[in-house]
């Protein structure tokens, strides 16, 4: 989570999120576009196989999400921590990857006893490709990865380094010297361009980064690099997250199996457009740099952008994707090669891992919740439609109070301003019928309607009797905690 500072003690109860829309600086190509167009371009271009297995996937990732087969023990909250999440899930068993080795330390950038800088190193000849906010005011960081990633087309990337405690953004020239002084130094450290060094920072908003807290610890941090350190990266990037969130899949690529593993932070300010956090995939595949930025372009399309905790963006949201080249499997340079298939749809599982794990930790959540649009006039209109609805705050305190309000989903669905048939339209919680044909369903049942709203993960199907597009949202519910963390938040 990404916050602004307090300007006084007086107002520490009043921090705002720096959340306003508006068009980024220009970025990689495929990014630089909504990414809704960008996936249905690509979509277009695979091949009609590709694109049944694309669908295909995201019905399976959304059943088989959280269905770890060899999931480690949540780690215990340590004393004066937030509550976990009641949402919470085990952080996967996540073996090594071939060719990235990772690190953390204490920077200091929190005044409590903990890791809050990661330094992930690559090996010659990686690639990597981004996809970033879109928000109008940005980051320093940001600017640095769309900038070089550009500049180098995702070839030869060595290294990424990620502090949580401050964003850097909002900071101006002195923010973006900081950068630049952090990955010169870094560069020097593991022998490579400054440009071949990616950033990411999370915390306070207008707050300049002390870069000579993280240049001071790169010695400690090369000391420590290890294959195996998921479940340390994955705490170290956290800001008012309740728990570690990590994702594991194996997939085959002609015959050869290759790893994909990736962590996320985020809790709140989450929102579609874009990545809506901080999230770090790495595969070893070898996969040329434009095939993964095709790949991250379409897939955060259903998965990081279909998700919202309280529909704000924020100014520092990062996806970096990276591929090492050490599996054995040969080098894929086109995202619809038939040989990707098995790939893409485990990417694509791990990406949904990631972003729902982001939905079952929003601040002060206590219901996990799936809204599906159905008879819409498009796919994006349906996607407007579930957007409208999940970020209700009328609609969202209702799932708090267990309440199956229909009425408010109605008032939704009709603020969307999309086109829909109120006389046909129908509101669906799991199984049962709220309301049918333009009002309250005849078979409706207050206490078996009750008995469901209890429930910790809940679906609301919606059709609204226009047309054939559809899409879902995944969204929480909105409660009097999420009002304590933000009105007593600091970083």
């Amino acid at each position: 989570m990404t916050r602004t500072p307090k300007a006084t003690p007086q107002a520490a109860s009043k921090a705002k999120k720096a959340a306003a829309p508006g068009p980024g600086a220009k970025v990689l190509e495929a990014a630089a576009r909504p990414v809704e167009v960008v996936g249905q371009t690509l979509e277009r271009a695979f091949d009609p196989l590709a694109s049944a297995l694309k669908r295909a996937a995201l019905k399976r990732a959304d059943k088989q999400a959280r269905q770890f087969s060899d999931a480690a023990p949540a780690a215990a909250p340590k004393a004066g921590a937030m509550p976990v999440s009641p949402l919470a899930v085990p952080f996967p068993k996540m073996p090594p990857i071939a060719g990235v080795q990772m690190a953390t330390s204490r920077a200091g950038f929190y005044k409590h006893e903990r890791d809050d800088l990661l330094v992930m190193s690559f090996p010659d000849g990686a690639s990597c490709a981004g996809v970033f906010t879109r928000h109008g005011v940005g980051s320093a960081p940001v600017d640095w990865c769309k900038r070089h990633l550009q500049m180098t087309k995702g070839e030869g990337v060595r290294a990424l380094v990620v502090n949580a405690g401050c964003a850097n953004s909002f900071t101006g020239r002195p923010g973006a010297d900081a950068v630049r002084r952090v990955c010169s130094a870094t560069g020097k450290r593991f022998d490579c361009r400054q440009r071949d060094v990616m950033v990411a920072s999370t915390g306070v908003i207008g707050v300049l980064l002390d870069d000579a807290k993280i240049v001071h610890r790169l010695p400690d941090i090369e000391h420590k690099l290890t294959e195996d350190g998921w479940a340390n990266a994955a705490r170290a990037i956290t800001t008012t997250d309740t728990f570690p969130k990590g994702a594991h899949a194996v997939a085959e690529i002609d015959g050869v199996k290759v790893a994909i593993s990736g962590i996320c932070k985020g809790s709140g300010m989450i929102a579609p457009d874009m990545a809506t956090m901080l999230a770090f995939v790495v595969t070893d595949a070898a996969i040329s740099p434009a095939a993964l930025q095709n790949l991250v372009s379409l897939y955060t399309r259903n998965t990081f952008n279909a998700v919202t905790v309280d529909g704000d963006r924020s100014t520092n949201d990062t996806l970096l994707l990276f591929a090492t080249g050490k599996s054995g499997a040969p080098k894929i340079s086109r995202a619809g090669d038939r040989r990707l298939a098995d790939f893409r749809d485990k990417l694509e599982h791990v990406l949904m891992d990631l972003a729902q794990q982001l939905v079952r930790d929003g601040e002060g959540a206590t219901k996990f919740i799936k809204i599906t649009v159905t008879g819409a006039e498009s796919h994006a209109s349906a996607r407007k439609i579930a957007r409208t609805v999940a970020e209700s705050p009328l609609v969202k305190t209702a799932f708090a109070g267990e309440d199956a309000n229909w009425g408010r989903i109605v008032m939704a669905v009709g603020r969307a301003d999309e086109p829909v048939d109120r006389d046909t339209m129908s509101v669906k919680f799991g199984p049962l019928v709220a309301a049918q044909d333009g009002l309250v369903s005849p078979t409706y049942d207050e206490a078996k309607m009750s008995a469901y709203m209890k429930k910790p993960e809940l679906e609301v199907s919606i059709d609204v009797g226009v047309g054939r597009g559809s899409a879902t949202m995944w969204t929480c519910d909105l409660t009097k905690r999420y009002v304590e963390i933000n009105g007593d938040y600091r970083s």
